[in-house]
């Protein structure tokens, strides 16, 4: 057996091993500044700011060069017009810059020009497609974190670029991550090139495009690209008003409105689960307004869905208009402790008339609901009478009108009534 075991096994000599063309490639030597010279010779034969010749130049180079192994490298060159070393310096090999770039662009920056060069990635990227992947998620977020590299000019053209490239759907907003790196992030450096991105996304898209585009980048909290010590709500808007960029301020305030109203309402629905106190439900409030402050108008809409939210709907259908005015005249000590203006009253009005049109089945109940309020001193005879009168919401407006006149016409007299006795 041992005897066996020494004998060497036959192996076949003087055979060649064949290996697939994408192994070879792999394996072979990485030369980003050989590259860069083969495309330079492409696009050296173009002449200035012809962006058509530039498109047809890359696309024809593709053929011959691999785009997809020197993707990062192709990028710089087209980008920032040269090779980028590690931390973001460029390349001292004497090679001048590259004859397509966008900081080839005119001073100052201009967003109809840029246009243009965001054109040309949009034909090489649509030709080749494998591209796209890293040009999002390499090349734009290296770039981006040396920005701070360049200058003020070159930095302008890249983030306006950037900008560019988002609204037109070329780029996803998760590149934007590289700006909340903390070298960055001091001096307001992220946050003025993110202002510059803002303002050129919003030259062709709307607010609700760039809100889309950014919750699928991930970018959460826009508090992230301000220094530390100036992460604060009021900051944020005072900045972007200064930027002329009123509608990015009115809408991350909505969006902390809308994160402080969630909140407002998942806590109200615990702890109406644990106790139906009005004492701690109002507690629990204000403790929550601590962290975050609402306007009264968007409060007491939180409140009113909070505390709706708890109640067990799970009656009869003949039982659900009682349910409903139970339940009101139960919680009428929370509303009263946050509806104290006459604002904050029509407000509350418009709110159960807009709940009681969604659900149909407390539709009826709606003036009932309107008594209760009153009675426990929620909303006053003013407050009606003004929501009547010329305040009331589209949704059910004439039913809900219709179905309140006499309830308002009770209350016209009784205040006409009050007058006639002051006069006396």
């Amino acid at each position: 057996m041992s005897q066996q075991s020494a004998v060497p096994k036959p192996s076949l000599q003087g055979v060649r091993t064949k290996v697939r063309k994408g192994q070879v490639k792999a394996q072979a030597k990485h030369e980003p500044a050989v590259f860069r010279d083969q495309l330079y010779k492409h696009l050296e034969t173009v002449p200035e700011n012809d962006f058509e010749g530039f498109s047809a130049k890359l696309v024809q180079a593709g053929g011959t060069l691999e785009y997809l192994k020197y993707a990062d490298t192709l990028f710089e060159i087209l980008l920032v017009g040269g090779l980028i070393q590690p931390g973001g310096s460029y390349l001292d090999d004497g090679a001048p810059m590259s004859p397509f770039s966008i900081f080839n662009a005119r001073n100052p920056p201009d967003l109809e020009e840029l246009k243009k060069y965001v054109d040309v990635f949009n034909k090489l990227n649509r030709r080749f497609k494998y591209l796209q992947k890293p040009f999002e998620e390499q090349s734009l977020p290296t770039l981006l974190q040396y920005i701070g590299r360049w200058s003020s000019e070159q930095r302008d053209k890249l983030a306006m670029t950037i900008g560019l490239l988002l609204s037109q759907g070329l780029a996803t907003a998760a590149c934007l991550q590289s700006l909340t790196k903390d070298h960055l992030v001091k001096n307001d450096q992220s946050i003025n090139i993110l202002a510059l991105v803002f303002s050129a996304f919003l030259a062709d898209q709307s607010i609700d495009h760039l809100a889309a585009t950014l919750k699928r980048g991930n970018i959460k909290d826009l508090l992230l690209f301000f220094p530390p010590n100036k992460r604060d709500a009021k900051i944020l808007d005072a900045f972007f008003r200064e930027k002329n960029l009123p509608t990015v301020a009115d809408w991350y305030t909505k969006k902390q409105y809308a994160i402080a109203k969630d909140a407002i309402m998942k806590e109200l629905k615990e702890v109406v689960e644990r106790s139906d106190d009005s004492e701690s439900i109002i507690s629990a409030i204000q403790s929550k307004l601590e962290e975050q402050r609402l306007p009264e108008t968007e409060l007491i809409q939180s409140i009113w869905q909070g505390l709706m939210a708890s109640v067990d709907w799970s009656a009869r259908p003949d039982q659900i208009e009682g349910l409903a005015l139970r339940e009101v005249g139960k919680f009428a000590p929370v509303l009263v402790a946050f509806c104290k203006g006459p604002k904050t009253q029509v407000a509350l009005i418009n709110i159960v008339q807009v709940y009681c049109y969604d659900d149909t089945r407390v539709m009826k109940a709606f003036p009932q609901i309107l008594k209760v309020l009153y009675n426990k001193d929620c909303v006053s005879d003013q407050a009606i009478i003004y929501w009547h009168q010329k305040g009331s919401k589209p949704q059910g407006r004439q039913h809900f009108l219709k179905a309140t006149e006499g309830l308002v016409k009770f209350l016209q007299e009784q205040e006409e009534s009050e007058e006639d006795e002051d006069e006396e």
